[in-house]
């Protein structure tokens, strides 16, 4: 069975998590939450603290062969705390490196240029993100998603269905 690492910490946007998590399951993957502690972390929802979903690994722990992809929800503040994570951009960095898919979504591409690897490569986000992203080297686009080789970006939880769907395939073919 493929398995999808979803990496998060408090303040994820909620639907970026619990909707993407519910199709990849649908879809047979099986997923595992890590965060920077154990325990929960809280979500963000319309502008309030949404539900809290189980740690199930910690960040430190986290083997990356042992997984086929990568989830990162956005929201605003998660990966603005994740981004100053040593463990987060090592783990980020080791699934491109492997050229396993990683999907990140609305505020999350900010990870990926913390981790230095869209330099050269189309991506999507949320639009305040873009000059950073621009900054960093890549190809901006405004679209439901960007696919370039094994990153895969989208702009908000509109776009979550496309978003979804671009991840579940890239694990089922096996792109690596």
């Amino acid at each position: 069975m493929s398995h999808v690492l979803i990496m998060a910490t408090n303040g994820f946007e909620q639907s970026e998590l619990m909707q993407p998590k519910a199709d990849l399951e649908n879809a047979g993957i099986e997923t595992t939450v890590a965060s920077t502690d154990s325990g929960e972390i809280k979500g963000w929802s319309d502008g309030n603290w949404g539900d809290s979903v189980a740690v199930e690994t910690t960040l430190g722990d986290v083997t990356v062969d042992d997984y086929d992809g990568l989830l990162l929800p956005g929201g605003q503040i998660n990966p603005d705390i994740l981004r100053m994570d040593a463990h987060a951009i090592d783990i980020i960095r080791n699934f491109n490196m492997r050229g396993k898919p990683i999907a990140a979504i609305c505020h999350a591409p900010w990870l990926l240029a913390e981790a230095g690897i869209i330099d050269g490569k189309t991506v999507t986000s949320w639009p305040s993100l873009r000059t950073d992203l621009t900054n960093a080297g890549a190809t901006v686009v405004d679209k439901e998603v960007a696919i370039d080789g094994n990153l895969i970006t989208s702009r908000n939880p509109d776009d979550i269905p496309a978003f979804s769907n671009a991840l579940i395939e890239a694990i089922k073919s096996g792109i690596k």
